[in-house]
């Protein structure tokens, strides 16, 4: 799954980050109302996970502006303190879908938010891409390069997924940093860096580099038909 984390706390934010991402998802954060909203918007997430108590923007009105001005159904975890039944409702009133109150085991985190994301999708698994003899399955998020598993840091699927999704389309920097950190990045390094570590296993898997660097555009998946 693809989880965005929305609390200011840094402790428990680390904690849920680590945990997820150690699990196999891929796991982006936010540390207040404001930027949590931005990224709820402009990135793909299959679940939310969010504190009530925000600095910028409480955790209540995100959900209300999620739901009502993006109209955005990401399923949202609720995490918080507030375990009063008028705080629950309201909660649910503004399009919370679950609630989970502080402290809680990271394990059943997991377990509601794979719960709300399979809701979703009506027990309907995502169609698997395929762009050749490359697959990616973005339920599991199993690769596989001519007839190879490939292994590869939870980024890096995010960025092969969004190159995926239109092989032999070119995409931007700028489009593909929303995709994957939901905003622009300072400096094109990390884009870069992590490009650099999807070719090179996607190369040692399957004996080659499907993606190209469109000089002065961005880059495209082009991959190969399979023999």
């Amino acid at each position: 799954m693809r989880v965005l984390i929305i609390e200011d706390d840094p402790a428990i934010a680390a904690n849920l980050y680590d945990f997820l991402e150690a699990r196999g998802h891929v796991v982006d954060a936010a540390a207040d109302g404001v930027t949590g909203l931005h990224l709820a918007v402009a990135g793909k997430f299959d679940a939310i996970v969010l504190d009530l108590g925000l600095p910028g923007m409480d955790g209540v009105t995100l959900c209300r502006k999620l739901r009502d001005e993006a109209r955005n159904d990401t399923p949202v975890l609720v995490l918080t303190a507030r375990d009063t039944l008028e705080d629950k409702l309201e909660g649910f009133a503004r399009g919370a879908d679950d609630y989970l109150v502080k402290p809680f085991a990271l394990k059943e985190v997991e377990a509601r938010l794979a719960a709300l994301h399979k809701r979703r999708l009506g027990n309907v698994a995502q169609r698997v891409l395929a762009a050749g003899e490359l697959t990616l399955d973005p339920q599991t998020l199993m690769i596989r390069f001519h007839g190879r598993d490939v292994k590869l840091p939870p980024k890096c699927i995010r960025l092969l997924e969004t190159l995926m999704a239109q092989p032999r389309r070119v995409y931007s920097r700028s489009e593909l940093e929303a995709a994957v950190w939901g905003k622009e990045q300072e400096t094109s390094d990390t884009l870069r860096s992590h490009m650099h570590v999807l070719r090179r296993e996607l190369a040692r898997a399957g004996g080659y580099d499907p993606i190209e660097n469109v000089h002065g555009l961005g880059y495209r998946l082009v991959p190969r038909a399979a023999d």
